[in-house]
């Protein structure tokens, strides 16, 4: 692990003057005077000032100003332009592949079942047993009602799914193989590009969730050859609670894209109203019902400054700022009795770190009351979320420290 400064916080402070991101921290809306650190980002992001502007204009707008008129002046557009512009700042994929539409969970939903009826005939779904517990439910009720066989993969919780794992399991049966790019409780940030590789090799293809990586790493989902993906917006991308998650289909499907909520926005000509339902082209075939305009407003702010920022910066930044927790803690805290249940290696590291002790939960409760608020993941974990454009490595420090004295 590279070593980086962070006994003191005249140190941290340092990290903040050098900071090249430093100025987007300003971006932000204010947090009230008893929050000593936010440091659950990647659960819900902080809001962007802009999204207010954006919701203000558009109500005032928009919304009053056009009336219905505006779902013919661009409105229904929105999910495929503002997946655009989150696919060109964060996801590395081409236009004409992302959509913002849904929850995560429906997306989920809507892309194994895709993936899996481009595999006729395939029984098995290959998963992990520490995954965020949605797609495992998801995928659950799937080999419930389709017959299907789960390969359940059982990584160490501190760890993730290697692509040895998954090498050893997969076979011509294999229809889908489903992970997270990084593990929500560990941080473990997954190698896509050989997963992926392995799965293809076995005629299997991949869906992949997105939650915890999309605007915290690079995502190269074109070059990765990607099938399909998903993942939330409001946790690293910042587009509020409940805000439209994105899919994503490889282009190479498109042509046969067949999922199982067939809505009347999936629909080729949708206000023509006709019976019976003829999919769109495209990736426009993944949606199903009316625009979440505000949320999608949301995302497009949070997509501008990751494109303004730059992904690679910002991992930079991610990685700097769990090196940083990491050193406290290594001096700090685990002489107090915590474990680390995060890679050391930041190239197998995401956008947070996770401690652990048996007595978590009550600590963590006792964080919350003092202002640090963190994430307690069960059984023993806490979860330090570091979203590298509002947070600062004072912040940080300072959260680290009463972690220290309340232990």
């Amino acid at each position: 692990m590279t070593q980086i400064a962070a006994s003191t916080r005249a140190a941290a402070q340092a990290l903040d003057a050098a900071d090249p991101l430093a100025a987007f921290r300003d971006r932000y809306l204010p947090m009230t005077d008893d929050v000593v650190a936010y440091l659950d980002g990647n659960s819900l992001g902080r809001p962007l000032a802009a999204i207010a502007h954006s919701w203000q204009s558009f109500t005032e707008q928009q919304w009053a100003g056009r009336l219905i008129r505006g779902w013919s002046e661009g409105w229904m557009d929105l999910p495929e332009k503002v997946g655009d512009e989150l696919a060109a700042a964060a996801l590395g994929a081409a236009p004409g592949t992302t959509v913002i539409a849904d929850s995560t969970t429906v997306n989920f939903y809507k892309a194994m079942r895709a993936a899996l009826n481009l595999r006729p005939g395939r029984r098995k779904v290959v998963l992990d047993r520490h995954n965020f517990p949605t797609n495992r439910y998801v995928a659950e009720s799937l080999a419930r009602d389709l017959d299907l066989d789960l390969v359940w993969l059982d990584p160490p919780i501190e760890g993730g799914v290697t692509a040895d794992d998954v090498a050893a399991v997969v076979d011509d049966q294999t229809a889908v193989v489903t992970l997270s790019q990084i593990a929500y409780q560990s941080a473990y940030l997954a190698d896509v590009p050989a997963i992926t590789r392995i799965a293809h090799q076995a005629g299997a293809l991949v869906v992949w969730d997105l939650c915890h990586s999309v605007g915290s790493t690079e995502i190269e989902l074109d070059a990765w050859d990607v099938d399909f993906a998903v993942g939330c917006t409001y946790k690293f991308v910042g587009a509020g609670p409940g805000a439209p998650a994105l899919l994503y289909a490889n282009r190479t499907h498109h042509h046969e894209l067949d999922q199982p909520i067939w809505g009347w926005l999936g629909r080729r000509d949708s206000f023509e109203m006709e019976q019976g339902y003829e999919p769109a082209v495209g990736i426009r075939a993944m949606l199903s019902g009316t625009p979440p305009l505000l949320g999608l407003l949301a995302v497009r702010e949070g997509a501008a400054v990751i494109a303004e920022a730059g992904i690679g910066a910002i991992r930079a930044k991610a990685v700097a700022l769990t090196e940083f927790t990491l050193a406290y803690a290594h001096e700090h805290l685990v002489p107090l009795g915590f474990s680390i249940a995060s890679p050391a290696d930041p190239e197998r590291r995401g956008g947070h770190v996770t401690i652990a002790r048996a007595d978590a939960r009550e600590l963590s409760a006792r964080l919350i009351d003092a202002g640090v608020l963190i994430d307690f993941r069960a059984p023993q974990g806490i979860r330090i979320g570091l979203s590298p454009l509002p947070t600062s490595f004072t912040e940080v420090w300072d959260a680290l420290d009463v972690i220290r004295r309340l232990a």
